[in-house]
């Protein structure tokens, strides 16, 4: 990563985690001059299981079938998305197994999915899902300029123009895209900006990596999933809102190592499992804030709860749009960080 001193730049993304980074990209194929600052390290996104699965996440947590039909068009941007981008889209579906098999059978076919049981096993196709942290990397050395490492310190703005001094130099930006995941807010935010940032609620996911596992893509279950890569298992995850603590947690290891077990049938020691945690954002009704922010030249990419990766297209496209004034998708409404939370 490159640390100058001072730098002028029509667009200024802060984080690099999934939004900051797909909506850097997005901005990148229109022609934008984009540069990204993060502080660098492990983000919730790095952290994830990569999951783009708007069928399970939506009988999971009960939503609606409008929220259901949102998660399915965010899915249905993946495709072009990681052909343009040169990402690895694993479209090898999912499957729940055990416990409350029937009730998310029964929610699947209710909001419109196409589940296929199995004895104690539902199956859904439209759920797929990529490497997280390979992504990433890969998002980010597309970028026609690499990332800027170091920590946002204030903003000010003055003469039409944004300027960030950071823990490495300063930047001078036209556009400045707030994508901070669940961090407190920068210092000179405007007021009606941070009031914004500060209703996110951070939560905290715990989730562990484990030698390859002899089980298909995604098995999800009550209390736990394993999501399978040709080297490593994933096993998670917590959701612990209010938490921003990250140190991994003794007895929550064990509780995902007993539920992983309780799924699957195969047994794992939590002591021979790598875990790490990760704290996303979320807001009051679960959607990101993504678009404009009410103040000029300011655009928020903040806080997907526990759906960045599936949500990351959707939002790099409504922030894309609104930064230059096209007009809005049809999903940019509910994303609108004006609208009521």
């Amino acid at each position: 990563m490159s640390d100058p001193e001072s730098l002028s730049v029509e667009i200024l993304v802060i984080g690099a985690g999934v939004l900051g980074l797909c909506t850097a990209a997005e901005l990148t194929r229109r022609d934008h001059q984009v540069r990204v600052l993060d502080p660098g390290g492990v983000n919730a996104s790095s952290v994830a299981a990569g999951m783009i699965a708007p069928a399970l996440e939506s009988a999971i947590d009960a939503v609606t079938p409008e929220r259901a039909a949102l998660l399915r068009r965010a899915a249905d941007l993946w495709p072009e998305f990681a052909e343009v981008h040169g990402l690895e889209l694993l479209e090898d579906g999912a499957e729940w197994r055990g416990e409350g098999a029937d009730a998310i059978e029964a929610r699947l076919t209710a909001l419109g999915f196409a589940p296929r049981r199995d004895g104690d096993r539902v199956l859904v196709a439209e759920d797929h899902r990529v490497d997280a942290e390979a992504a990433l990397g890969v998002l980010a050395a597309a970028l026609a300029e690499p990332p800027i490492r170091g920590e946002a310190r204030s903003l000010t703005f003055e003469a039409g123009r944004w300027r960030m001094a950071h823990t490495a130099g300063a930047i001078d930006a036209r556009v400045v895209v707030l994508a901070t995941g669940a961090a407190t807010g920068i210092p000179g935010l405007p007021a009606s900006v941070a009031a914004l940032v500060e209703a996110i609620a951070p939560i905290r996911g715990q989730i562990g990596r484990v030698r390859a596992m002899d089980e298909p893509g995604v098995v999800r279950g009550r209390g736990a999933y394993a999501v399978s890569g040709r080297d490593w298992t994933l096993i998670g995850a917590t959701m612990d809102a209010g938490r921003r603590d990250l140190e991994p947690d003794p007895d929550q290891a064990l509780a995902l190592t007993d539920a992983l077990r309780t799924i699957t049938g195969t047994t794992v020691e939590a002591d021979d499992i790598d875990w790490r945690v990760g704290i996303r954002g979320a807001t009051p009704g679960g959607l990101p804030l993504a678009g404009a922010s009410g103040a000029p030249g300011l655009f928020l990419a903040l806080a997907p709860r526990r759906n960045g990766w599936l949500l990351g297209p959707l939002v790099g496209r409504v922030v894309a749009d609104a930064i230059k004034g096209d007009a809005p998708m049809a999903d940019a409404a509910a994303l609108d960080p004006l609208r009521p939370l």
